[in-house]
């Protein structure tokens, strides 16, 4: 009698491994738009339409917020690592260079808390200018122009392959984040402006998801 072998074709290790680190990039976005979120509705004081999601970092439960920027920004370092190895060619790997980019860009504005703002964290009344806040503000100028850049790459790579929505998508995602990023700077906090930049964001993140997504299941 003989036993038929279901697994005559195993999946190498490599692939396994790209599809891990993909896998990371459909975290990465609910980890942090649902950290931030709870965050919005407890934390006495804060108010997103005010106030960026950046400032939770600081008072007695800053903590959390400087975790989810450290953890978030982890895992789409692991993300864009993934994009970078999946498809091959020139513009996929500078796409997944530049998401690194991003992630190491949350990752510095975990690691150099944003400065107080009046109102927030209760009590604050002055604005106090730091060297950990302008170094927080530089990481996130630098991972914003990163995650704008890689979605026009991505966008390139996918119109080449024939994925016209897919690349309008890419195309659109760049162009939204960096209108809401040039917005809210020139805003210097008007809650339209806010409102704009929090959901220039999480388009941002669906983006992610969704392109590590479907680069998964092509990898």
């Amino acid at each position: 009698m003989t036993t038929a072998h279901t697994d005559s074709c195993p999946v190498p290790l490599s692939v396994r491994i790209t599809k891990s680190l993909l896998g990371y990039g459909v975290l990465a976005g609910p980890i942090y738009v649902t950290t931030v979120a709870v965050q919005a509705v407890t934390r006495e004081g804060f108010d997103p339409v005010r106030y960026p999601a950046s400032v939770l970092a600081n008072g007695q439960l800053g903590w959390i917020q400087v975790a989810n920027f450290l953890v978030s920004g982890a895992i789409t370092v692991a993300a864009g690592v993934g994009v970078r190895r999946a498809l091959g060619g020139r513009r996929t790997r500078s796409a997944g260079t530049l998401i690194v980019g991003y992630g190491a860009g949350l990752i510095g504005g975990g690691l150099f808390r944003a400065d107080p703002v009046p109102g927030f964290p209760p009590g604050t009344v002055d604005m106090v200018i730091t060297w950990h806040g302008i170094a927080h503000l530089l990481s996130g100028a630098v991972g914003f122009a990163c995650v704008v850049a890689a979605g026009f790459v991505l966008a390139a790579e996918f119109a080449h392959r024939g994925d016209r929505g897919w690349a309008r998508f890419s195309r659109v995602t760049g162009a939204a984040f960096a209108a809401s990023f040039i917005a809210m700077i020139a805003g210097s906090g008007a809650p339209a402006a806010n409102v704009g930049f929090t959901a220039g964001v999480v388009l941002v993140w669906v983006w992610l998801a969704a392109v590590s997504a479907k680069i998964y299941r092509q990898a």
